[in-house]
């Protein structure tokens, strides 16, 4: 039987996969803008989506450990930097930083709820 993971594990996943997708997209918007800082060629916008797209993915694998879920509260903040190249960033960051907050904490009561139930599924 497989494990059964943590409801903050499977929404953190399913989120910062979707966000990945939306970062990597956000990377080529700044390459087609030229939105790089001076001196810096706009082909590094892509490089830089990207790897942040991966690292998004990898912690999305992560989010069953606690550290996953702290990197991804990071990552949030990395996205919210990202308006320094172009403000849209701050309307990803709002959306998914949203949808992150929302899912952590409403899990985390979950959680609590449930381990306040007594467990009536045993038979005597």
């Amino acid at each position: 039987m497989r494990p059964s993971y943590p409801l903050a594990a499977r929404l953190g996943a399913i989120i910062l996969g979707f966000e990945a997708i939306v970062v990597f997209l956000g990377g080529m918007m700044v390459y087609g803008l030229n939105g790089t800082p001076p001196g810096v060629p706009a082909w590094w916008a892509i490089i830089a989506g990207l790897v942040l797209a991966v690292i998004m993915i990898v912690v999305a694998g992560m989010c069953r450990f606690r550290s996953g879920i702290i990197a991804g509260w990071v990552l949030q903040v990395v996205v919210l930097a990202c308006a320094v190249f172009n403000l849209a960033f701050v309307f990803v960051a709002l959306v998914f930083g949203g949808m992150w907050a929302y899912a952590m904490i409403t899990s985390a009561r979950l959680s609590r709820q449930r381990q306040d139930v007594p467990d009536t599924t045993e038979s005597e």
